[in-house]
């Protein structure tokens, strides 16, 4: 054995799709699994056109031109049967025979399949990225994904400057979108890396020495890391790393920081010029 296999000697194939995708623990969809099992029966067929191939889905998401792979396994004699989340299928092994029973949504009874060889398309699993999310101040979502700074206006960009992602640690994607997307984050690193000088914004967090005690809230509550204690144990500000949020100012009980052009005596003052 060389752990290879011979399509032209598979009589018999089927694909079971969604295998701990779409459910309670994982909602999202996988995104590469459809077309691969329609690429990999089409493999089937190619070599053995008498091979008996069925795909069990749940929905079919050859999404764009991917749908003309589904059109092309449909034409190849490729069997497609829809199961329901309630009524997965059953494999059972008997002896040497692989059996596959489905229940056909259209026909209404179950279906049984001898088959010679059987594919699962698992879930694509986020690993546990708590370590790196947390060296560069990055988040992650419940499923495990790293989260872009916006979906259509940073796409690339992490809510931290400089920091840009790309692959499949953001989310299930096939490697021509991993591609474009590694395209984007070099091109968004390239206009950082092409300045001489950084322009940051002025509305950042600034913290008065005489009424700071020290106590650490305000660096330990800060999404940003922005703030630390000085050589007096004292709070500071990065001013190039406060993104202007505020946390700070609204969790200090000294009110020892404050937000420059938002502090309480510039908001007063709008609050009465407002009714003036």
């Amino acid at each position: 054995m060389n752990n290879t296999l011979d399509p032209a000697g598979v009589n018999s194939a089927v694909f079971i799709q969604c295998v701990g995708s779409r459910e309670p623990d994982r909602p999202y969809c996988s995104k590469v699994c459809c077309t691969h099992s329609v690429e990999t029966a089409l493999h089937i067929k190619k070599h053995n056109p008498s091979s008996q191939v069925v795909i069990l889905y749940r929905d079919m998401r050859t999404f764009g031109e991917r749908e003309l792979l589904y059109k092309q396994a449909r034409e190849q004699g490729v069997i497609f049967v829809r199961y329901d989340v309630d009524q997965k299928p059953r494999v059972e092994v008997e002896g040497d025979a692989i059996k596959v029973t489905v229940k056909d949504h259209v026909l209404g009874f179950d279906l049984t399949i001898d088959a010679d060889l059987i594919g699962l398309a698992t879930a694509i699993v986020g690993h546990d990225h708590t370590d790196l999310s947390q060296m560069f101040k990055i988040p992650i979502d419940h499923d495990r994904w790293f989260l872009e700074a916006h979906q259509k206006l940073r796409p690339v960009d992490f809510a931290t400057d400089g920091v840009f992602m790309a692959g499949l640690a953001h989310y299930p994607k096939p490697i021509e979108e991993a591609i474009a997307q590694a395209q984007a984050a070099v091109s968004r690193a390239v206009t950082v890396l092409s300045r001489q000088s950084m322009t940051l914004s002025g509305t950042i967090a600034v913290v008065e020495p005489t009424r700071c005690v020290g106590c650490g809230v305000c660096w330990t509550i800060c999404p940003y890391k922005a703030i630390d204690r000085n050589d007096k144990g004292l709070a500071q500000v990065n001013e190039a790393l406060c993104k202007g949020c505020g946390t700070c100012v609204a969790s200090c009980r000294s009110g020892a920081p404050d937000l420059k052009g938002f502090t309480s005596q510039d908001v007063m003052a709008q609050v009465t010029a407002m009714y003036s």
